[in-house]
């Protein structure tokens, strides 16, 4: 599978991740999103950064129980809840958030 960005095709697997984390840019997460019928706001914006941040350390994309832990600990224990990055992110905060930031499918993730 593929999406184009700004003319650019950029290659994903069957569940739309990149399929080189490279190919990433805030325009390629824009068009994720659009395709899901999504609007990223600042709040979305915040989750995939702090991903982004949290793999480049790691090397690893959290699990949901983990994402929800770290998020709390540096956004503010009302961001850091499952209530909250549900309803950012209605396919599953791991899942969608990785995603659009650009990351591999959080292990543990079907």
């Amino acid at each position: 599978m593929a999406l184009e960005v700004n003319g650019k095709v950029i290659e994903t697997d069957e569940e739309g991740y990149l399929a080189n984390i490279n190919d990433w840019t805030p325009e390629v997460a824009e068009a994720m999103a659009k395709a899901d019928g999504v609007d990223l706001t600042e709040n979305h914006w915040e989750v995939i950064n702090f991903l982004r941040e949290y793999y480049d350390e790691y090397q690893i994309a959290p699990a949901v129980r983990v994402l929800t832990k770290a998020i709390g600990k540096k956004l503010g224990k009302e961001k850091g809840n499952s209530k909250y990055l549900y309803e950012l992110f209605p396919y599953g905060p791991a899942k969608q958030a990785c995603k659009y930031a650009g990351l591999p499918k959080p292990t543990g993730c079907v």
